[in-house]
């Protein structure tokens, strides 16, 4: 296949993508915002960082469970009313986080499920996406997916502490709810009525959630290209652990909040620029072949964080990690998504990134265990030595593979 030539602007001549782009734009945002403000009202009812870290943590690790058990919604129902219901469920979740008498305990609860649910919104958009937009604009449609999420996820974390600084934590929490409410509204409103994936494809046969899951799951190691791109993508969470020891990172060498911020900027800023320059600069039918060497190279600079090279080139490293890695993400994603058989693209893509996201969450608590034996440093660098050793063998594996397991005009 030539290279590809459709651009931003296709893209977003797609009433029905333009949509989905606005509601992911303000969730994602609002999601952030969220994080801040929970981490903020919990520190303040509690004064407890062990509470503040839960809840923290409460925000991401249950989409694990939300990807194991719930994601075969998004191929049993139709997308378009799934997301819906998900966000408009969300979105009154929130509000009752958001309300001030609310015990802890019972916050908790509420915050698991809003992330035990983001999974099934996720697994839902992903797999309806390249419906919307046709595989000629799909690899470009990612590319603005991942401009966007790191763009609002900057924006939502620098947002969160002015807007609590203004008014409060609850506000802010309201203000994620009416984000949810307005991405349900926008996906309602905007996108067309689909049926089901699945019933179309199993004629009226229904599997048990056992044996579906067991499908799914089977798809994902199916073969060696695809159990490649899979690891690949968990492998990611691997790399990025600098992100999770931010602040003890940044304390070996004598800085302080400022530079903890500014390692946390350091992966979205990289997604950004990597994400733009790949989508535009990359012939299409040359990216897949990229994959190996660019996991590699997603890995190296963090490996160079075992030669203690300082704050200011730690972040110059993270920034370059975070580009390499949000394209390995980015192109992963895109070729499972193709070779996956849309009666079971949702639950397969929802399962890969529940896997993604679980990782993300567990590494910097590894890192935080291996950093209580060594400092910050050394930890983050040997996970990135970890991620070049497993990278290495992943490459030769897709090379091997990709011929075998893409289309002809892939």
């Amino acid at each position: 296949m030539a290279a590809s030539s459709s651009s931003y602007r296709e893209c977003f001549r797609v009433p029905e993508f333009r949509a989905m782009w606005l509601a992911e734009l303000q969730s994602v945002a609002g999601d952030q915002l969220a994080r801040v403000a929970l981490s903020v009202l919990v520190f303040n009812d509690t004064g407890s960082a062990a509470l503040t870290g839960l809840t923290y943590a409460l925000t991401f690790v249950p989409s694990l469970l939300g990807g194991i058990f719930l994601t075969g919604l998004a191929d049993r129902f139709p997308r378009r009313e799934l997301i819906t219901a998900v966000d408009g469920l969300r979105g009154c979740l929130i509000l009752l986080v958001a309300f001030p008498p609310m015990p802890f305990w019972l916050r908790c609860v509420l915050v698991s499920v809003v992330s035990l649910l983001q999974p099934v919104f996720k697994s839902a958009q992903l797999a309806l996406l390249p419906e919307v937009l046709g595989k000629e604009r799909y690899a470009t449609g990612m590319a603005i997916r991942s401009i966007t999420i790191q763009s609002a996820q900057m924006a939502g974390f620098a947002g969160g502490g002015l807007l609590i600084a203004l008014f409060n934590p609850y506000v802010v929490l309201a203000l994620d709810a009416l984000t949810f409410f307005g991405s349900a509204l926008l996906i309602r409103s905007r996108l067309l009525s689909r049926p089901a994936a699945r019933a179309s494809a199993d004629s009226g046969v229904r599997r048990s959630w056992r044996a579906s899951a067991g499908e799914s799951w089977g798809l994902l190691f199916a073969d060696r290209g695809m159990r490649a791109l899979v690891l690949m993508l968990w492998l990611m969470a691997l790399v990025a652990v600098y992100e999770g020891m931010a602040a003890p990172y940044a304390a070996v060498f004598g800085g302080g909040s400022v530079m903890v911020g500014l390692i946390l900027a350091a992966d979205p800023l990289g997604s950004v620029v990597g994400a733009f320059l790949f989508s535009k600069l990359v012939p299409e039918d040359k990216r897949p072949g990229l994959l190996g060497p660019l996991a590699i190279a997603s890995a190296v600079p963090v490996a160079l964080c075992l030669l203690r090279p300082g704050l200011v080139v730690s972040v110059v490293l993270f920034v370059f990690a975070g580009a390499f890695g949000t394209i390995v993400v980015m192109q992963t994603t895109t070729s499972m998504t193709f070779m996956l058989p849309d009666a079971r693209r949702g639950q397969a893509i929802g399962m890969s990134n529940s896997g993604l996201t679980t990782a993300t969450g567990v590494s910097p608590l590894l890192a935080g265990v291996l950093a209580d034996r060594t400092d910050a440093v050394q930890a983050v660098g040997w996970f990135g030595a970890a991620g070049v050793l497993a990278a290495i063998p992943l490459a030769v594996l897709w090379q091997r593979s990709a011929k075998d397991v893409l289309p002809s005009d892939a």
